[in-house]
């Protein structure tokens, strides 16, 4: 008589983190927080200057979360961006310069998203 395997308890695959699975809501608190500061601080005007920043912060977020989640994180900083900072008035508008920025985001994630993938792409042939 054989004896009963144990059930081993369900594992995540070995490339999802902690990091990967938090990203986008920390992504979105932090995009929160930005603006925030700018609000208190009265720097929303100088919208070059805050796009930038906005554009670090959706690169390096993108950079951490799977690549799935990419868009959602480009999505999601443009929300913030356009909403708080462009139009005061928590509205989303779709005028050349929301475009524009939203484009700029979207570009932003996709090289951060990018970049993660080629260092895991490395990091897997390295192993080999």
């Amino acid at each position: 008589m054989a004896l009963p395997r144990p059930r081993l308890a369900h594992r995540a695959p070995p490339n999802r983190t902690l990091a990967g699975d938090l990203a986008l809501p920390l992504g979105a608190v932090g995009a929160a927080l930005l603006v925030t500061a700018l609000l208190l601080t009265g720097e929303r005007t100088h919208t070059t200057f805050v796009l930038a920043v906005f554009t670090l912060l959706t690169l390096g977020v993108a950079a951490l979360t799977r690549p799935v989640l990419v868009p959602v994180v480009a999505l999601v900083s443009w929300m913030f961006y356009d909403g708080f900072v462009l139009n005061r008035s928590s509205e989303l508008a779709f005028q050349p310069q929301d475009r524009m920025s939203l484009l700029v985001l979207l570009l932003a994630g996709l090289a951060g998203g990018g970049c993660a993938a080629a260092v895991r792409a490395v990091r897997r042939h390295s192993a080999v």
